[in-house]
Parts: C-alpha cells; sequence; structure tokens
C-alpha cells in the first residue's frame, strides 16, 4: 500500500489543483455530495406539508422519501461499473446534471404520483454523487493532502442529515414544501460549472465490457424489496404482514443469488474483490454499524423533542445544529494525523468518544431544558471527524487505486443502507418500549384522590404523564443501546492490519 490513501485511478499525468483552483474545485465537489445527502433528511419534516397540499394521506405522503431511498440505494453500489464503462467526470457531470433537473421536476409537481416519479429519478441520478464526489476529490488534490479531502468529504457526509430536518423545518414553516427541491437547483448549477472547468482533465479511463443484466436485476430486486421492507415494516407491524413477509423472503433470496451470479460473473456490474482486502472490509463494516447507531441517535432525537418535548421542527433542528461546530474544527486536524499515526487508534477514539457521549443522554429527563440536549450534540462533533475520515480513509487506502471508485461506491451503499436499518429498528423498538414502559408504570402508580382538577381533567393529567416518562424511558433505552454499538464497533477495528505510517 501506498503511505495515504489512492490519489485514483486512470491517467496519474494530470497534475493536481492547487491554489484557488483546489480551493474551488474541492469546494465544488464537497458542495455537491453535501445537497444530495441533504434530499435524504431534508424532507423528513416536511411530509405533512406535502400530503395536505396533494391532498393525500400522510402515509402516501411519505413515499416521497422512500422512493428516493430505494433509487439511490439501488444506483450507488453501481458507481465502480458506470466509472469503468463511462468515465468519472463523465459519470459525475451527467448525474449532477440530472439531479438539478429532477429537482425542478420534483418543485414543479403538482400530483403525488408526478412527484414519486421524478424523486425516483433524483434518487437514480444522486447515489453515483456520493461516491463519486470522494473518487474524484481523492483525484485533485495532491497526493499529501488526500487526508485533507477526505475530511473535508467526511465532513459533508456527516453534517448534510443534521441540516435537512433544519432546513426542511424551516422551508416548511416560512416557504412552502416546493423549495425544498429548488434550493437544489442553483447549488447543482455552480458545482456543474466549476467541475466542467477544473476537474474535466481528470477523466478516468474508459473499458468497454459486457453490461451485466442478470446481476442488475438481481440488485434491483433484493435492495429494492429490502429497502421498501425496513421503510414500511412498522407501518404494517412487520412480519404480521404478508407484504412484508413476501419482501423478506424476495431480499433474502435475491441477494443470496445476487452474490452468487456475481462471484461467478466474467464481467460483473459490482467489484465485489474489494472485500479480499482485510482493511477494507474491517473498516467498511465497522462505519456501517457505528453509522447505524449514529443515524439511530439522529432520527430518535428530534422526534423525541418534538412529541415529548413539544419543540418545533425548527427548535429540533436548532439543538441538534451543534454537532457541527466541533466537527467542522477537527476534520482538518484528523485529516493532517492520517498516516502519521495508527488510523484505528484514530476510529477507536473517535467510536469510543461517541459511545460516551451517547451515554450522557441516557441521563436525559422529561424536564431538561435546552443546553442539556444541545450540549452533548456540541461536544459529539469532536469525535464525528475520527470516526468518519479515518474510517474512510483506512478503507479507501486498502484497495487498489484502480479500486477505488468500486470501493467508495460500495462503502456509501453499506452507509445507506445501515441507515435505513437504524431508522426501521430505533423507530419500532421505541415504539414496543414505549408500550411496554405505559403498562409497568400504570401498575405501580396510585393516581392522588384529591387533585383540586374534575375526575376527568385529572385523569387525562395522569395519563399524559406516564405517557411522556414512559417515552423518555424508552428514549434512554435506546440510547444506551447506540452506545453499546459504537464500542462494539470500535472493537471490530482491532480486526484490521495496522497500516503504514508515513514520516
Amino acid at each position: 500500500m501506498s503511505d495515504g490513501p489512492p490519489m485514483g485511478f486512470g491517467d496519474a499525468t494530470v497534475p493536481p489543483l492547487r491554489g484557488w483552483k483546489l480551493a474551488v474545485g474541492g469546494f465544488s465537489l464537497a458542495l455537491a455530495n453535501f445537497v444530495v445527502v441533504l434530499d435524504i433528511t431534508i424532507a423528513n419534516v416536511s411530509v405533512p406539508h406535502i400530503s395536505g397540499s396533494l391532498a393525500v394521506s400522510p402515509t402516501q405522503g411519505t413515499w416521497v422519501l422512500t422512493s428516493y431511498a430505494v433509487a439511490e440505494a439501488i444506483c450507488v453500489p453501481l458507481t465502480g461499473w458506470l466509472v469503468r464503462t463511462f468515465g468519472a467526470v463523465r459519470v459525475f457531470l451527467t448525474a449532477l446534471f440530472g439531479f438539478g433537473l429532477c429537482s425542478m421536476l420534483c418543485g414543479m409537481s403538482g400530483t403525488l404520483g408526478l412527484l414519486i416519479a421524478f424523486r425516483i429519478a433524483q434518487g437514480l441520478c444522486g447515489g453515483p454523487i456520493m461516491p463519486m464526489t470522494q473518487t474524484l476529490m481523492l483525484r485533485v488534490f495532491p497526493k499529501e493532502k488526500a487526508g485533507a479531502a477526505l475530511g473535508l468529504w467526511a465532513m459533508t457526509t456527516v453534517v448534510a442529515p443534521i441540516a435537512g430536518p433544519i432546513c426542511g423545518g424551516l422551508i416548511s414553516d416560512n416557504l412552502s414544501w416546493h423549495w425544498l427541491f429548488f434550493i437544489n437547483i442553483p447549488i447543482a448549477i455552480f458545482a456543474l460549472v466549476s467541475v466542467w472547468n477544473l476537474v474535466r482533465p481528470f477523466e478516468t479511463q474508459r473499458q468497454k465490457a459486457p453490461i451485466d443484466f442478470g446481476g442488475l436485476a438481481l440488485l434491483i430486486v433484493w435492495v429494492g424489496a429490502l429497502q421498501i421492507m425496513l421503510d414500511k415494516g412498522r407501518e404494517e407491524e412487520w412480519f404480521a404482514s404478508p407484504m412484508i413477509v413476501t419482501l423478506a423472503v424476495t431480499a433474502a433470496i435475491g441477494f443470496v443469488a445476487f452474490l452468487i451470479w456475481e462471484m461467478t460473473e466474467k464481467h460483473p456490474i459490482i467489484d465485489l474483490s474489494v472485500f479480499r482486502s482485510r482493511g477494507f472490509t474491517v473498516a467498511a463494516t465497522a462505519q456501517a454499524v457505528a453509522y447505524a447507531a449514529f443515524f439511530a441517535f439522529l432520527v430518535l432525537i428530534p422526534l423525541f423533542l418534538q412529541t415529548n418535548l413539544n419543540y418545533t421542527a425548527t427548535w429540533a433542528g436548532f439543538a441538534m445544529g451543534f454537532v457541527g461546530v466541533l466537527a467542522v474544527v477537527f476534520a482538518p486536524i484528523v485529516a493532517r494525523l492520517i498516516g502519521k499515526v495508527d488510523t484505528r487508534m484514530l476510529i477507536i477514539f473517535g467510536m469510543c468518544w461517541l459511545g460516551a457521549v451517547g451515554w450522557l443522554r441516557t441521563g436525559w429527563i422529561s424536564g431538561m431544558g435546552f443546553w442539556t440536549i444541545a450540549f452533548p450534540q456540541m461536544i459529539q462533533g469532536l469525535g464525528m471527524p475520527f470516526f468518519f475520515v479515518g474510517s474512510t480513509a483506512l478503507a479507501i487506502a486498502s484497495v487498489r487505486p484502480d479500486q477505488t471508485a468500486s470501493a467508495a461506491g460500495i462503502q456509501s451503499f453499506m452507509r445507506t443502507m445501515a441507515g435505513a436499518f437504524a431508522t426501521s429498528m430505533s423507530t419500532t423498538m421505541w415504539e414496543r418500549l414505549t408500550k411496554a414502559n405505559r403498562a409497568d408504570l400504570v401498575g405501580v402508580i396510585h393516581p392522588p384522590m384529591h387533585t383540586g382538577l374534575p375526575a376527568a381533567q385529572a385523569r387525562a393529567a395522569l395519563s399524559q404523564l406516564v405517557q411522556t416518562e414512559a417515552v423518555t424511558l424508552a428514549t434512554r433505552q435506546i440510547f444506551t443501546v447506540c452506545s453499546l454499538t459504537f464500542f462494539f464497533a470500535a472493537a471490530l477495528v482491532l480486526l484490521a492490519p495496522r497500516p503504514p505510517q508515513r514520516s
């Protein structure tokens, strides 16, 4: 392996960008990644607005979220094949143009059917952008600044899901849901112009190979079935629903068939050979496990604040947003440490820090103030660059330069599916634990005989108090599991081989 993350692949004779060109080019790529990841969560708090505007039920409105997630999850792992077939810069520019166009069409949609159709197209275009920005940043940055490139990219990936609900709440409360999509257009145009002028020389070599239609079909089947199962499982009471059982069986059989097909196919659509590298396998797996815990916090905290503490979507977003402060400060510091010290130790520190911060939240109570919520978010930001930049750098540094795009695509796919899994499991367990805690509390609480209130009003107040405490206990219980998950992911990192250090 090289003494740092590989710069990329293809024509290595093109010198890296320097000065203002590097600043503008790197910022444009990072911004493109940010807006694509932002769209994963920006509409979450706006489903009621969208549903009301289009005269559909909130349940139907959630397909605006599901359609994008399914399409993106299917397309992300195809990045390596797309790059080999069409070239990295060409794929990126086409995908970004399509993303901007579909964003405009989403904002102009007047029916749910049109909106879902354009969200699917938007997800298909957005999928390759995440790993492609990572790959291209490693190409345009000088090799000695590869850590900085990964740091910048990683921070946009981590901060964007947090910024999504904040932006979504502000836009929905003050403008209209259409602007959730229109705001993507100027960003896409700026990134397109910048990349067209500065990054085109870094195009990669193309390889002509037959299209693996069988592998593509199996990928669509099992990933689509799995994503829909995760999105709709809680709503359909999970395996009590024949639809969920059918989706689970389809996903399981499709996944096994896909693995067999791809391992025997001469020109596979996804390069699974990256898993032969122990460093990549361990780093990508540990990152996915830790990201699941991170995403569970990201999903549950706003829900808890809005349903239990009467926060508005905007104020819940503000409380969550403090996580970006220290993350931005420490990202360049971690980037300089990559390759100089054992990367595994950086990752382990970051994951253990996130686990410890998560443990602080297990002491939350229903009567806590704003800063009790915001302070853990702020100090959490210190550990995020160590965890995310380190695990990304270790994974990419463990594969050959020509496997960079495939590795980035697979790592992004694993992270996307981990987030979907965490969302479904955490919200399901949250509901079930709340019911169990409520039943336990009802069994031990004795209503006061004299409250000075009418009997019906006293019972309602007591019922609300019990519900509030039941939700708080359930939230703390899930936070405990998430904290332990971070420590487990940190232990996994020790299975990776020690990366070489540069002097």
